[in-house]
């Protein structure tokens, strides 16, 4: 009786323990299960393209040096390098995009969004580039004496009234770049307006970025997103710099799937140009380039396209039909700043527009504050009222039935235009603003939102 006691609490003891083990086995194959790629969705710690992006990642930290030293290097091998890595980090994670192509609304070719590429940080430029944004002083040197002078010290100190969720980020990361496509398609915005500037030329705090344009192009494309550019002012711009500009662009660029083209109402295909501060130049100038009787005419050439002029103060409608452009956008997200940024001016210039055959293009923003550069411009900033400023903008762009809305910006952050996500942020005595008590992406939602609103009114203007 003892043996057969202890016989069968050995056999009870060998069962529990059997069973524990088969139950640990279990979990752990349940727990690989969860980490199959095939079931990870596009931004998932897990996905596809999760490894191949850390190589690239390597890949970029491993030739920094040539980064680096862009002044010296190779302008060839230099875009060949970023273009390889974009293709490289794009075939990683296509399946995921296709996934997420089901997931999202088609992007609106109608809404234009303002895009930058100045930003540099020192892992992929060797310094921080415009996140260190100098504190601009007043242009009256009694009220510049009241306010301080220098410059911001990134990461922590940056030239911004907001905090980006990616941080101090380079334009030049390449998941980065795609960090931003995703978040423009999430919007249903469909064509970016990427601000440019002729090959070795920069604004005075940047640096040239014509070498990323390929890049943008590749990533935009991956997003079913078509890019326009947004020509910025620089020395000595003028009708024949204008022409070589033109030129080069369509030229490089052209044949690329993501570049756009605007099907007019006659029928054609034509390239889109925003020209900022077109308003410098003088009409007589203009119309060399962009008049039928033009000395330097484009018009009827391989490179004709439409021009579009940015309108401030309202005697510019006239300069800008006396010039030739084929239409006008407003720009600013300062309601009442300029008279082209004024709400309640739009429907006087819409029917300007109208009689004279241009295109009228609305610039609508969620707000505005740059005080962390021009911390004496306290008046001109627009409270974003938990993003009714925004819609306010959107509602009165939508009044005037505009074959294409602007948006500005969405990585404007020096001026607070951003749509990007921004987080929470403080530092020492640095409070940012953020977007709470929403999410980092309440203004991608919302720029949605008017995207398919304005879908469905457009289609009830065309009835």
């Amino acid at each position: 009786i003892l043996n057969y006691d202890i016989m069968a609490r050995f056999r009870r003891r060998t069962c529990i323990i059997l069973l524990l083990f088969i139950l640990f086995i279990c979990s752990i194959m349940m727990a690989l299960k969860t980490l199959r790629p095939d079931r990870a969705g596009f931004g998932d710690p897990f996905g596809l393209g999760l490894l191949p992006e850390l190589q690239q990642r390597t890949v970029l930290l491993d030739s920094k040096q040539n980064l680096l030293n862009r002044a010296q290097g190779d302008t060839v091998t230099r875009v060949s390098n970023l273009h390889s890595i974009a293709v490289n980090t794009m075939k990683a994670s296509m399946s995921s995009v296709k996934k997420l192509e089901e997931e999202l609304s088609s992007p609106n070719y109608n809404f234009h969004i303002f895009y930058y590429t100045w930003y540099g940080n020192p892992q992929f430029d060797g310094k921080y580039i415009h996140w260190n944004h100098p504190l601009l002083p007043h242009w009256d040197p009694k009220i510049a004496n009241n306010y301080p002078k220098g410059r911001h010290n990134p990461p922590e100190d940056i030239g911004a009234n907001f905090y980006p969720e990616l941080g101090s980020y380079s334009s030049k990361d390449p998941t980065v770049i795609e960090a931003h496509m995703k978040q423009m398609r999430t919007a249903s915005t469909g064509v970016i307006v990427l601000s440019w500037y002729p090959p070795g030329m920069a604004d005075e705090n940047g640096e040239p970025t014509d070498d990323l344009v390929p890049v943008v192009l590749d990533y935009a494309h991956k997003y079913n997103l078509k890019v326009t550019f947004h020509i910025e002012p620089y020395k000595d711009r003028d009708d024949r710099s204008m022409y070589h500009n033109v030129k080069y662009i369509i030229d490089k660029y052209g044949s690329h799937p993501a570049f756009y083209r605007h099907k007019t109402s006659t029928g054609r295909l034509l390239p889109m140009f925003y020209v900022y501060d077109s308003y410098v130049t003088i009409p007589e100038i203009w119309a060399n380039l962009l008049t039928v009787s033009g000395s330097q005419s484009i018009r009827n050439t391989p490179y004709d396209a439409l021009f579009i002029a940015l309108l401030v103060e309202e005697r510019h409608k006239h300069d800008i039909h006396r010039s030739g452009f084929d239409g006008m956008y407003t720009y600013f997200a300062t309601n009442g700043f300029s008279y082209g940024s004024s709400h309640h001016n739009w429907a006087s210039l819409k029917a300007f527009c109208d009689s004279n055959n241009l295109m009228f293009i609305p610039s609508v923003g969620p707000g505005y504050i740059d005080t962390s550069i021009r911390p004496w411009n306290n008046h001109n900033t627009r409270n974003r009222v938990n993003g009714k400023y925004y819609e306010t903008a959107f509602s009165a762009a939508l009044l005037v039935r505009p074959e294409i809305i602007s948006i500005t910006s969405f990585n404007e952050w020096h001026e607070g235009t951003q749509i990007e996500k921004a987080v929470p942020k403080r530092s020492g005595q640095v409070v940012y603003l953020d977007y709470k008590p929403h999410k980092p992406n309440v203004y991608l939602e919302l720029t949605q939102k008017w995207s398919e609103k304005y879908r469905k009114e457009q289609e009830q203007w065309l009835m």
